[in-house]
């Protein structure tokens, strides 16, 4: 994508470069004729350029340093920690070569073209005839011509990407956590053994449980909607069993009320309680995907599961709970069966899952509560679940906010490129302008007359573009949720509105073209 953008922009500076090697034709022609060296005219040229993209390159250095403070706001903190946003010097070397590169490689042609030309046709163009010849006009248009297909391709790209992230953002999750905070420890990272660990998550819930405002609290030891996942296979009583049978499910281990908590109510049976603890019988609540899977039907509820073999079927299922999103917005449900983490003898950490009236509140609380349980153990990942659903979809987020102020920017380049081609190819044309309107021709033709390169610019490069955009489409489709690639609709949208812009930005060159005065375009020199 910015690989894009670079090109979009130097198309750009090459058109600038042209119009200025045309503009100073004559001083080529006069100085070719006085003896100078083209080669070293080339260079004195070249020069300028890569002078020129330097300083583009340096103002970019610039900007991007502000734009990764934002982009590490919009990453979770752990990815922006990690991946440490900056700028380092093989960055700065990077862009040094870039700019050295583009500064050559987009300064030969307009040098080359600038330094052919002669000193008669240099004062024959200076005495009103058009400048430049058809190959560099036709070079100005082709550039303008990429840009457009390049920003159609990008502006398609971010309407997908923008898309995708709405349709994210209106995932069922199958809970309601509007008012849930959570938090996590590791008790065996801070010298808790297994049994001290399971009673310091008993002390939290009792303690975290007595805040004012709190109205429920459970645990669990995978966190969901946090990226983790956890899996096993697992025997399902009337269930065939074999080796090349799918037997997998996602697992986790929670506390009582688990479900109440996070506003899931059971389709058939009961949640864990207090009770559902080592010593009792172990029971076991699975999704209806697990239910479906395992063709346990509407008779879910008393059938006997387990973990270590079929001949060992000791877990009842006790409940069915609606598919539940696990460990990411994204991904489909798959089966799954939860059960009490208080049946188990080991138990590393622990995520809570607290539902308050205030959670703004709870958020300052729950610090000092956890300190008067134990002053030296650490709280982890301290937050609302919106802001933990918000951070599951954050690479969502980031793709749809750069794709976009990409594809801005790129619309607004090639805007620019192709309202300094019109201008250019009026003034070069005034005196062809003058005649036509001097033999006739009103100002509503002579519009159309610059709308037309608009038109045909827009057709052909809207039409690579389009192409291009359903390749790209094709490319990210693993990046895009709910879409196949390509969207009728961002299409017709990003075609719209590209030709609103192209058509903006020849409007104001093709109005100067019709307010040309034929007396004095026909004396222009």
């Amino acid at each position: 994508v910015t690989a894009i953008v670079l090109l979009i922009a130097c198309a750009n500076i090459a058109n600038l470069l042209l119009a200025r090697g045309a503009g100073r034709s004559m001083e080529m022609g006069v100085r070719l004729a006085l003896g100078a060296r083209r080669s070293h005219l080339i260079t004195q040229l070249l020069t300028e350029s890569v002078l020129l993209a330097s300083l583009g390159a340096l103002a970019g250095l610039i900007v991007a340093n502000w734009t990764l403070t934002g982009i590490a706001a919009l990453a979770p903190p752990e990815v922006a920690d990690t991946l440490g946003f900056g700028l380092p010097p093989v960055v700065l070397l990077f862009a040094g070569a870039i700019a050295l590169a583009t500064g050559i490689g987009f300064g030969v042609f307009p040098a080359w073209h600038s330094t052919r030309t002669e000193l008669v046709t240099a004062i024959r163009a200076n005495a009103g005839q058009i400048s430049g010849a058809r190959g560099a006009a036709r070079f100005r248009s082709s550039l303008v011509t990429v840009q457009i297909a390049l920003a159609t391709t990008l502006l398609i790209a971010a309407g997908l990407f923008v898309k995708s992230l709405v349709n994210v953002t209106r995932v069922d999750l199958g809970m309601r956590v509007d008012h849930v905070v959570t938090f996590r420890i590791a008790p065996e990272r801070s010298g808790y053994d297994s049994a001290r660990a399971l009673l310091l998550y008993d002390r939290v819930e009792d303690a975290v449980g007595a805040i004012p405002g709190v109205k429920a609290v459970s645990s669990s030891t995978v966190p969901i909607l946090a990226g983790y996942t956890w899996g096993s296979d697992v025997n399902v009583q009337g269930f065939p069993s074999g080796p090349d049978v799918d037997r997998n499910a996602r697992v986790n281990e929670v506390g009582a009320g688990y479900f109440a908590t996070l506003g899931v109510h059971p389709r058939a049976g009961r949640e864990f309680t207090t009770a559902d603890r080592r010593g009792a019988p172990r029971v076991a609540v699975v999704n209806q995907a697990f239910a479906k899977k395992f063709n346990l039907g509407e008779s879910a509820v008393g059938k006997f599961i387990s973990t270590s073999g079929p001949d060992s079927l000791n877990i009842q299922i006790v409940g069915v709970i609606p598919d539940v999103k696990y460990n990411d917005v994204k991904q489909a449900v798959e089966a799954m069966f939860y059960t009490p983490w208080r049946q188990e003898t080991h138990v590393g950490q622990m995520s809570f899952y607290v539902r308050s009236a205030e959670p703004a509140a709870l958020l300052r609380a729950l610090p000092a509560v956890l300190k008067h349980i134990d002053p030296g153990l650490p709280m982890n990942g301290l937050k609302t679940m919106p802001e933990q659903i918000r951070e599951n979809v954050s690479v969502d987020r980031l793709i749809s906010v750069l794709s976009a102020s990409f594809a801005v920017l790129a619309t607004v380049l090639a805007a620019v490129g192709l309202y300094g081609v019109l201008a250019y190819s009026v003034a070069q044309r005034t005196r062809e302008i003058g005649v036509r309107m001097a033999l006739g021709a009103g100002s509503g033709r002579v519009r159309a007359l610059v709308l037309r390169q608009v038109s045909g610019m827009m057709l052909v490069g809207g039409g690579i573009g389009l192409v291009g955009a359903l390749g790209l489409g094709r490319a990210a489709r693993s990046l895009l949720y709910g879409l196949e690639g390509h969207d009728p609709v961002v299409f017709a949208l990003a075609a719209t509105l590209l030709t609103l812009v192209a058509f903006g930005a020849g409007y104001v060159p093709a109005r100067r073209a019709s307010l040309v005065d034929p007396v004095r375009a026909l004396r222009y020199e």
